[in-house]
């Protein structure tokens, strides 16, 4: 089993015949993902990735013709927000959105739409989700995994790849990882995911990745604690940053209350979640938790 995404996900890209969206779907596809078309207003009718897929003008029609259920967006910062309300109106399922930099005014509205018309979005400012052996979505390096009975989730991109191999190393695979964004408004939160792994019954074990900055990880850890069934290891990047100051993500930026590293590794402790000081603990105390 997997959660949000499978090889039978339809897959349509948004923003194919640009330089991102041409080279991560010809990685998607050679993972084996089911692209099933791609949307870039004006070019619909022509052919992209060494004509392979058929490019649509708009998801609609793109939805109409191939019944995807599933889109990708590869659109620059200024369009992306209405590139993602156009998939969810048209009815896509799941949306994913790797853009980085949509305003957050934009985001506000988007998540809105997204939120009544019932659209599972994930991102925006994400490296995307993939289950492995069946359906990569982003830029995930998806030679990196390995299949297996531990899921991922993360805001960080880059500490999602380091959890992988951290598992990995320890002879542990997963089912599904995914980076859920950094930003301030995203669409699938945290918790989302931990339910959907809970009651996925070959996910055995969650690593949750958190940073510095908002609540997010906190609401996550009591969750757990009332919920999870399954053993959570968590990680909290940004333990060296200086109060008051941005780092890397838009949302990390910490006020001196509990949205430092320090306040969240204590409630996630309190809380059940094994927590690690490094990344480099990950791999090993998922395989005590989970004997």
């Amino acid at each position: 089993m997997s959660i949000i995404v499978n090889k039978n996900s339809k897959v349509i890209v948004q923003g194919i015949t640009g330089s991102e969206g041409s080279f991560h779907a010809s990685e998607m596809l050679a993972y084996g993902t089911n692209i099933v078309g791609g949307v870039t207003p004006g070019k619909g009718g022509t052919k992209a990735i060494d004509g392979k897929i058929l490019v649509y003008n708009s998801v609609e029609e793109a939805k109409n013709a191939t019944n995807a259920d599933v889109s990708i967006i590869f659109v620059p910062p200024p369009f992306a927000a209405e590139a993602i309300i156009e998939a969810s109106e048209a009815g896509i399922e799941v949306v994913v959105c790797i853009s980085e930099g949509i305003p957050v005014r934009d985001m506000a509205l988007v998540k809105r739409v997204v939120d009544q018309n019932k659209t599972r979005l994930i991102g925006p400012n994400c490296p995307g989700i993939i289950t492995v052996e069946e359906c990569k979505l982003g830029i995930m390096p998806g030679f990196i995994c390995k299949k297996g009975n531990i899921g991922v989730v993360s805001k960080s991109g880059t500490l999602t790849y380091e959890a992988i191999g951290q598992l990995v190393d320890a002879g542990l695979g997963q089912t599904t990882a995914i980076g859920i964004g950094g930003d301030p408004i995203i669409g699938t939160t945290m918790i989302d995911i931990l339910d959907l792994f809970e009651k996925d019954h070959e996910t055995e074990g969650v690593v949750l990745i958190g940073e510095i900055g908002g609540q997010m990880e906190n609401d996550a850890a009591r969750w757990v604690k009332e919920n999870m069934s399954k053993p959570v290891v968590g990680f909290i990047a940004g333990q060296t940053a200086p109060e008051g100051r941005r780092m890397g993500h838009a949302g990390a930026i910490v006020s001196g209350g509990d949205d430092t590293a320090e306040a969240k590794m204590r409630i996630m402790k309190d809380c059940g979640i094994i927590v690690c000081e490094s990344v480099a603990e990950i791999g090993e105390k998922m395989k005590k938790a989970i004997k």
